[in-house]
């Protein structure tokens, strides 16, 4: 499974609310997920290089935390939150709807016989008028990728 990095502080902020490390593990087991470790870049690096190696690291807390592989959508800080705050019943599930494009020209994802035979089942999406903040560029850059569904 994959792991993400998040600072606690940040997370907790995000969330509205701060929680112990146990509280917050708990809080990850009942969502199916799991709070693999509590670290700070300067505990990991005085782990694998030595003391003397961690001088000026940082040493905000960080958590590491395991997602299921077929969750790409709780990647980044922000679909965490967001899939933390529905399963909270603090925030709806978000609401998404087709929209025709004003030019008309609807775009077609075409999949070839070569790869219907590996892959025949796939599906696409074009997002338009989306404004990123630099963290939400990097976040995005960092986990589009694509992603396989095997029904």
């Amino acid at each position: 499974m994959p792991t993400i990095s998040l600072k606690r502080d940040e997370l907790f902020h995000a969330l509205g609310k701060t929680y112990t490390d146990e509280e917050f593990d708990e809080l990850c087991f009942q969502y199916g997920l799991e709070l693999d470790e509590v670290t700070s870049e300067k505990e990991q690096i005085e782990r694998e290089k030595g003391v003397g190696k961690a001088v000026g690291a940082s040493e905000v807390v960080e958590y590491k935390i395991e997602i299921p592989a077929n969750r790409y959508d709780l990647l980044c800080l922000e679909g965490l939150v967001r899939g933390l705050l529905v399963f909270l019943e603090k925030e709806k599930a978000p609401f998404y709807k087709t929209v025709q494009p004003v030019n008309g020209k609807v775009q077609r994802l075409v999949i070839q016989n070569s790869t219907a035979q590996v892959r025949p089942y796939c599906v696409a999406a074009v997002l338009r008028n989306i404004k990123f903040d630099q963290v939400g560029t990097l976040c995005y850059t960092c986990t589009r990728r694509p992603v396989t569904y095997k029904f």
